[in-house]
């Protein structure tokens, strides 16, 4: 990534799924450091919009590209780059939350010693032994938001990531992004929530930028 590419650049990227179109010829840019929020209503598009960006999606038409790679041609150069959080946390219950992110971390190359410190930093580093499966809907989300920084990536892909969480995992919600010095898109329902952090809003409207 040179110092002149965006972060994020989409080029009239449209997705179908069947005969519906979820997105519709989206053209935006996201730069470095910068903070993003997508809004807007259920099928809006953006969900589809984030899993394009985590190399989990392809696009139908049109360009996109992540860091200066395109996709989907370089996903595996994106693919270190980027944590992505799901509508889902997709944690595997027949692991303990420690060995959740012991296993991420071999697939991503970081650290094992940065398992504990992820843990502590959601606030799970007392539940490392429990199995995911006795967590609550919260604590998985907590699990899956270390996960997402398990790595340390330059950019975050959050959606709904204030879903299940009590007041605690919400203000270590906010820490952890007020910490992380790369780019972040969120989608939210709750876009004042996010106000304090200085974000930009997106907001899209049946698949197309509002």
């Amino acid at each position: 990534m040179s110092s002149s590419d965006p972060a994020i650049r989409c080029d009239a990227v449209s997705r179908r799924y069947g005969e519906r179109l979820a997105l519709d010829r989206v053209s935006l840019e996201v730069q470095p450091g910068e903070r993003v929020l997508l809004t807007g209503g259920n099928g809006a598009g953006k969900t589809t919009l984030l899993r394009m960006l985590a190399t989990v999606l392809r696009p139908h038409e049109g360009a996109l590209a992540v860091a200066g790679h395109p996709l989907p041609r370089e996903a595996r150069r994106v693919r270190p780059l980027v944590g992505y959080l799901g509508h889902e946390p997709l944690v595997y219950p027949g692991l303990t939350a420690g060995e959740n992110l012991e296993l991420y971390a071999a697939l991503q190359g970081a650290a094992p010693d940065r398992v504990g410190a992820a843990l502590e930093l959601v606030g799970l580093e007392r539940r490392r032994g429990d199995l995911a499966s006795n967590l609550s809907r919260g604590m998985r989300q907590r699990l899956a938001l270390a996960r997402a920084v398990l790595h340390r990536p330059r950019i975050l892909l959050l959606d709904e990531p204030t879903t299940g969480l009590d007041d605690d995992g919400r203000e270590r919600l906010r820490g952890l992004l007020a910490a992380h010095d790369g780019t972040a898109v969120i989608s939210t329902h709750e876009p004042e929530w996010f106000a304090p952090l200085h974000v930009r809003r997106i907001a899209l409207a049946e698949g197309r930028l509002a």
